[in-house]
């Protein structure tokens, strides 16, 4: 009887001891508890792909792999890791320190490919198993650099676009992860009655692009040759629709290759169009003449007299070649790039009107184009200013640009007038939807009249420069040169200078607005006879590529 009584208190001990236990797990610990059994997995959704405007990949996807170990199945740990490491050789201790034997689950290796995970799964290693993990992929490899950015790791070892469209489309680009959540016995096998769930990712939008890869290698492959020819520090060029500001190309030389910018320097991520300032010198006369145009301050017809340097506040204006041509019409200063002229249009304008026009082209703010990096400038408020300011502010000088807002601005000279957000991604595209990106006029600077007129001006700007141009004759092409020296230290330094070309074609109907940059040529300093060849090499190829023909040949 006894020890009837003696078992039956052992079990009653043995229910409350299960009891209290049980009591600790789900109530007063079960986070600690269940991440022992409950082993939650995350399933990576595939990134979005980018293509051009024709539908040509620039950025797509590559299967790779994830080795994982699940530790508590494993046999023979030392023997698992010298095999892993004779097919990856990343090294035992590498391997060994990843397989932590407290945990259900972990992470080997990533970015395997095809060909090693066949050859570790012919080992049939017990305890290892592969999971699919998309990498990103640059079929083009640097051409489009600048404008796609690249694909890193972020503080968390995640996958996360960084510059260019993938870090600014990063939300739209990435799509939502999965998870599978999978309960397990203590070793590590699933719990047949246990929870069993899996939620599947959301693969990322696709993104179609303003850019036309063919263009794109149009001025690509002629900035490289520019460098080269010219000794340059860098050459950048961008190309866009004057009507939309769709950007339909744009690069920088030097650049990097997206899919090994772990190697280039972080100085070469920074795309210059957008990111960096610099004085644009004389391609900045014409916003300032359709200004005064516009206002009425002048007349196309009108004329002055430059007989030589002119003195404001204390300090002396001369002309690019401190050369002097007596009566000047107001295309005759665009056409020989007369500073003295300039300040003479810039005095008829006005200083509260010159003012206004630059905050009304969106100096010292952002364009809003949709690529990671942009900057707005500094534009200083008008108590800042002294009277040299509006003075040198008429040919270029004493004021910082983007790339990107210089384009923006001249092109409303010959689209009618209008300020155009500049945009890069045409479409975005999740399954059958698609949402559709429209040009956005963000205001309107001048009528059509002075449209026209800016264009027939730029028109005599190319056709009777000083610079002698060596372009196609029977093309009308508009545009205008510029040559800043480059500030060090606050003051300018003579050897150095940042040459440009802004120009568009045909004058009529203009089919492309480009502006292409050198900054530092060793062989000459001037725009004219580096930013300028370049711009007209590209040209000629975009006419045969756009199928342009002469007027009165179509």
């Amino acid at each position: 009887m006894w020890r009837a009584r003696v078992l039956f208190i052992f079990f009653i001990a043995c229910f409350f001891a299960i009891l209290a236990r049980l009591f600790i797990i789900q109530v007063i610990d079960p986070g600690r508890y269940t991440s022992d059994y409950l082993q939650s997995r995350r399933i990576a959704a595939e990134r979005g792909k980018i293509y051009d405007r024709n539908g040509e990949p620039l950025a797509v996807n590559q299967t790779r792999f994830v080795l994982f170990a699940e530790p508590k199945i494993i046999e023979d740990k030392a023997e698992l890791v010298e095999k892993i490491d004779s097919v990856l050789g990343i090294g035992q201790a590498t391997i060994d320190a990843r397989i932590d034997s407290s945990k259900v689950w972990v992470a080997v290796h990533r970015g395997l490919t095809m060909q090693q995970r066949d050859a570790l799964q012919k080992l049939k290693l017990k305890g290892i198993g592969f999971d699919p993990e998309p990498r990103r992929f640059y079929p083009e490899s640097s051409l489009s650099a600048h404008i796609l950015g690249f694909v890193g790791k972020n503080k968390d070892g995640e996958d996360t676009g960084y510059f260019g469209i993938e870090g600014y489309y990063e939300k739209e680009l990435v799509g939502l992860p999965g998870f599978i959540k999978s309960e397990r016995d203590v070793f590590g096998k699933p719990i047949f009655v246990g929870t069993q769930q899996r939620v599947e990712p959301e693969d990322g939008r696709d993104l179609v692009l303003t850019i036309d890869a063919s263009v794109q290698n149009i001025v690509k492959t002629k900035l490289v040759e520019a460098v080269e020819n010219f000794h340059a520090a860098q050459a950048c060029a961008t190309v866009a629709d004057p009507y939309t500001m769709e950007l339909l190309a744009q690069a920088c030389v030097p650049d990097f290759d997206p899919d090994r910018f772990y190697e280039a320097s972080p100085e070469a991520y920074v795309n210059t169009t957008i990111s960096s300032l610099y004085e644009p010198g004389s391609t900045f006369k014409p916003l300032i003449v359709a200004a005064a145009i516009e206002e009425k301050a002048i007349r196309p017809q009108d004329t002055m007299v430059e007989a030589g340097p002119v003195e404001i506040g204390g300090f002396t204006i001369r002309n690019w070649n401190n050369k002097y041509a007596g009566k000047l019409s107001m295309t005759n200063i665009l056409e020989k790039s007369s500073n003295i002229g300039m300040t003479w249009i810039g005095k008829q304008l006005g200083e509260e009107q010159l003012y206004r026009y630059l905050n009304e082209y969106g100096f010292g703010h952002p364009t809003g184009i949709d690529l990671q990096g942009e900057i707005g400038g500094l534009l200083r408020p008008r108590e800042r200013w002294h009277p040299v300011d509006y003075a040198t502010v008429t040919f270029g000088q004493g004021i910082a640009v983007t790339q990107i807002q210089l384009v923006r601005a001249f092109s409303s000279l010959i689209n009618g007038g209008y300020l155009m957000k500049p945009y890069v991604v045409k479409e975005i595209r999740q399954g059958d939807k698609v949402r559709v990106r429209e040009p956005k006029v963000q205001k309107r600077l001048f009528s059509e009249r002075t449209s026209e007129i800016m264009k027939k001006i730029l028109e005599s700007s190319v056709a009777k420069a000083e610079a002698k141009f060596t372009f196609p004759k029977e093309y009308k092409i508009g545009g205008k040169t510029g040559t800043a020296q480059v500030a060090v230290q606050g003051k300018y330094d003579t050897s150095k200078t940042i040459a440009s070309f802004i120009g568009f074609a045909p004058v009529e109907n203009p089919r492309f607005v480009a502006l292409v940059v050198v900054r530092e040529p060793k062989t000459s300093i001037w725009g004219s006879e580096t930013a300028a060849p370049v711009f007209f090499d590209i040209a000629k190829d975009l006419f045969v590529y756009y199928n342009i023909v002469p007027e009165g040949l179509d």
